[in-house]
């Protein structure tokens, strides 16, 4: 499977000027390669090619790789642009955000990320540097950091192209790398069922809760903080206001990834698999009251899925989306389902039964219940006659 590995350069005052030159010069030039695909039609890449090849060696003064590699930018991000237009993510025929990302060229950001290969960078990973084209030259032994972990995986495992990025005045190459899965375990001994929300922001049919408590005051507080900064409306403090975003969005992956990596953790371990509730268009399904919309709007729930996703992949545990309809109304032990199962956010009690516990648990059993059902159903032994 293909994972990204992102490390830290660690540039001196004279190479980062280098790369930040060299960054603003190819990104021009792939404004040109972007304005000449528009006009012409043409996305093609060896036709594009053909086309600026030698105006981006001679006006920009861009290497042999360089260049092809700047052709291949602008190729991808109108295939994107394609593909988005075309899976409707971008409004129906017509809309003003359509029209707008289409009547025109894409433009590239002076700071956008350049892709390179191996001929253009070359990794010393005994030395801990690397060996980087420029438009000002080569820099040789330009040193990069990372944890143990990411440069076992990147001297083992990397493949394909690297990206130079900049961000925040820190520079970064983030590296492809094709790492072996474990087999998947086709025979899973039983499933773990999750259910997500707001309050808790996982709960296990184990009982396991990772309570979403202490991040909702850090995220109020940011809030609060946004709120503040919006009313000044000043250019520094919408600066600071994209650094906040930032920070609360590496606060909220931090905390995903935590979470998926035990999941599976456990799961591997047990032996078992791990079964999700489909939650897509979850947001036009629910009618959440007035204090809730925010919060449930801006939580990246599938973010956690992917993240549960590529580390399950990783490990070969089976993973199972199964409908999320009424898993806090209904009773995993007499199947009754009611509104009034659920009498307050916390708790349950079926009116049938009398089953009572955690409302978060009872979902994620009911998770688990549905995955097994759908697991005995499509890998059950065939009836006679069908």
């Amino acid at each position: 499977m293909k994972i990204v590995m992102k490390v830290k350069l660690l540039p001196t005052p004279d190479e980062a000027s280098a790369l930040g030159a060299t960054l603003c010069t190819v990104n021009a030039g792939a404004n040109m390669v972007s304005a000449v695909a528009f006009e012409k039609g043409v996305t093609s890449r060896n036709d594009l090619q053909k086309l600026v090849y030698g105006r981006l060696k001679a006006e920009f003064g861009l290497g042999a790789q360089a260049a092809v590699r700047t052709v291949k930018k602008v190729v991808d991000a109108y295939a994107t642009l394609r593909a988005n237009v075309g899976a409707g993510r971008l409004g129906p025929e017509g809309s003003k955000r359509r029209g707008k990302a289409t009547s025109k060229p894409i433009v590239f950001r002076e700071d956008a990320a350049q892709p390179f290969d191996d001929r253009i960078l070359s990794w010393q990973h005994d030395a801990g540097t690397v060996s980087i084209w420029t438009t000002s030259g080569r820099l040789k032994g330009l040193r990069f950091v990372g944890s143990p972990d990411q440069l076992k995986t990147l001297a083992a495992f990397r493949k394909g192209e690297t990206d130079l990025v900049s961000r925040d005045g820190k520079w970064f190459l983030v590296a492809v790398c094709e790492v072996p899965s474990e087999p998947l375990n086709t025979d899973p001994v039983d499933w773990i069922g999750l259910d997500r929300g707001i309050v808790n922001l996982a709960t296990t049919s184990d009982g396991t809760h990772y309570s979403g408590r202490r991040l909702t005051r850090y995220r109020r507080w940011q809030a609060r903080k946004k709120a503040e900064l919006q009313a000044k409306q000043t250019r520094s403090a919408r600066r600071r206001l994209k650094r906040r975003a930032k920070r609360e969005a590496r606060h909220a992956a931090h905390i995903n990834h935590a979470i998926s990596k035990e999941c599976v953790a456990v799961a591997k371990r047990t032996g078992r698999g791990i079964a999700l509730e489909e939650l897509r268009g979850i947001r036009d399904r629910v009618r959440p009251g007035r204090d809730q919309r925010a919060a449930l709007s801006s939580w990246p729930f599938h973010q956690l899925d992917r993240y549960i996703a590529y580390k399950a992949e990783r490990a070969g545990v089976p993973v199972m989306w199964v409908d999320a309809a009424y898993t806090s109304q209904m009773c995993p032990r007499c199947g009754h389902t009611d509104r009034a199962n659920r009498p307050t956010r916390d708790h349950f009690r079926c009116r049938r039964c009398g089953l009572a516990g955690p409302a978060d648990v009872v979902a994620g059993v009911n998770v688990r219940n549905r995955a097994r059902s759908a697991w005995v159903l499509v890998n059950g032994p065939a009836l006679q006659g069908t």
